[in-house]
C-alpha cells in the first residue's frame, strides 16, 4: 500500500517533470509511467493537484503527448518575471521593449494557431518564421495606429502596456539592422521577434525546424495549451481591432477568431 509520504513525493516527481520542457513521457519511462497514474488513479491526481496548490502553481494539463503542463500565479516563485524574461533575452526590461516583446508574442501564437480549431486538435502543428511574425506585428501596428486615430488616441504615452500605445513603439522601430561588424541589430523588431522565439523553443514550447526566413520554427502540444489557457486574453485585442485577415509576408492569413469562438474557451 502506498503511505500518504510516498504519495505526496510521487505527486512532487511528477510536477517536477513539468519543469522539464523539453522531455516527453515517450523519452522516460518514469515520467510516462506517473502520468498514466494521474489519468487513471483519482488519489493520485488529487495528491498532484494539492502539491501544486502548495507550490501557487496550476496544472493546465497531463496528456501522453505533453506529459504534465504546469503554469505558475503570480505570486509564485516558479514565475518568470518580466525582469528574469529580460535577462535571458539580453534586454534591459524598459516598458517599450516590453510593449515589443508583448506583440512579438501575440503575433506568434496568431499565426501558430490562426483558426480555434487549430487549438482544439492535439495534433495540430502550427509552422511560423521570424520574418512572418514581423511582418504579421508590423502590419497589426499599422492597424493599431489607424484605430488611434480614428479614435483620437494618437497621443496616448508610449510606456503605457495598453496595445493602443503598441503601435507607436513598434513602428517607430526599426524593422533590422547591424552593428558596425555587421551583426543584425539585437534591439530591432526582427531581433526582438527572434529573440522571443527563441526564449519560446528554449522553455519546450516550439522547435526550431531551419534557418529560412531568419528561423523557422513548429509549435509542441506544450505551446498548444499555453495558448489555449491564455487564449482569451491574446486575442480579444485583435477581434476589438476587426482584424480577421492579415499578411505574414508571404500571403494573406486568414484569423478564424471570434467573440463566440472566445466565449467558448
Amino acid at each position: 500500500m502506498t503511505t500518504a509520504a510516498q504519495l505526496t513525493a510521487d505527486a512532487a516527481r511528477l510536477i517536477g517533470y513539468g519543469f522539464r520542457p523539453k522531455l516527453v513521457p515517450a523519452r522516460d519511462d518514469t515520467y510516462r509511467d506517473l502520468v498514466l497514474r494521474a489519468r487513471t488513479d483519482d488519489d493520485f491526481a488529487a495528491a498532484v493537484q494539492a502539491v501544486a496548490t502548495g507550490l501557487d502553481l496550476v496544472v493546465l494539463e497531463i496528456s501522453d503527448r505533453s506529459g504534465i503542463v504546469v503554469g505558475s500565479t503570480e505570486d509564485s516563485v516558479f514565475a518568470v518575471k518580466m525582469t528574469d524574461y529580460a535577462r535571458r533575452t539580453g534586454g534591459e526590461g524598459k516598458a517599450s521593449e516590453r510593449v515589443l516583446h508583448a506583440l512579438a508574442h501575440l503575433g506568434a501564437a496568431t499565426l501558430a494557431f490562426p483558426r480555434p480549431a487549430d487549438l482544439a486538435n492535439e495534433t495540430y502543428l502550427g509552422r511560423i518564421t521570424v520574418d512572418g511574425v514581423e511582418a504579421f506585428v508590423r502590419e497589426a501596428a499599422g492597424r493599431l495606429a489607424e484605430a488611434a486615430v480614428e479614435t483620437d488616441t494618437a497621443d496616448v504615452a508610449t510606456d503605457q502596456p495598453g496595445l493602443e500605445a503598441a503601435w507607436r513603439v513598434y513602428t517607430r522601430r526599426a524593422r533590422t539592422g547591424s552593428t558596425g561588424d555587421g551583426r543584425k541589430l539585437a534591439s530591432s523588431t526582427t531581433g526582438i521577434v527572434s529573440k522571443a522565439l527563441t526564449f519560446l523553443a528554449d522553455q519546450g514550447l516550439l522547435v526550431r525546424t531551419g534557418d529560412e526566413r531568419r528561423g523557422t520554427f513548429r509549435t509542441t502540444p506544450r505551446y498548444r495549451t499555453q495558448v489555449r489557457e491564455a487564449g482569451v486574453v491574446m486575442f480579444e485585442e485583435l477581434l476589438r481591432l476587426g482584424i480577421t485577415e492579415i499578411s505574414d509576408g508571404t500571403g494573406t492569413v486568414t484569423v478564424g477568431w471570434t467573440a463566440e469562438s472566445l466565449a467558448q474557451m
